[in-house]
């Protein structure tokens, strides 16, 4: 059984950094299109950024762009997201996703399109 698990998440001030990390078990396990969402509470899931897996395209909602970075390392077959001058409003429980079934970078925002996820690690930004 496939499984994501992500690490990394933490308390950070304002302006702060932190990285998170996926990795998923079986570490053989490949996907076309992986990416990070986030949900706060009382809030639907967003999409925070994604990466084709095979080509490194990737891909960020507008409210990260700039501060975020998502990459990989296909030699470890690990899913990274760097979020850099992090902000209250940056604070959620982040979800790492894998999309096995689609096109590379099909719709990589629409998180109806993973079939994949991980069970989240919180990111709390204080003020």
């Amino acid at each position: 059984q496939v499984q994501l698990v992500e690490s990394g998440g933490g308390l950070v001030h304002t302006g702060g950094s932190l990285r998170l990390a996926c990795t998923p078990s079986p570490r053989t396990f490949l996907s076309n299109t992986m990416a990070w969402f986030r949900q706060a509470p009382g809030q639907e899931r967003d999409f925070v950024a994604a990466i084709i897996w095979s080509g490194c395209t990737t891909y960020y909602g507008d409210s990260v762009k700039g501060r975020f970075t998502i990459s990989r390392d296909k030699a470890k077959n690990t899913l990274y997201l760097h979020m850099n001058s992090l902000k209250p409003e940056d604070t959620a429980v982040y979800y790492c996703a894998a999309d096995t079934l689609h096109p590379p970078g099909n719709y990589p925002s629409d998180d109806a399109g993973y079939n994949y996820w991980g069970q989240g690690t919180q990111v709390t930004v204080s003020s």
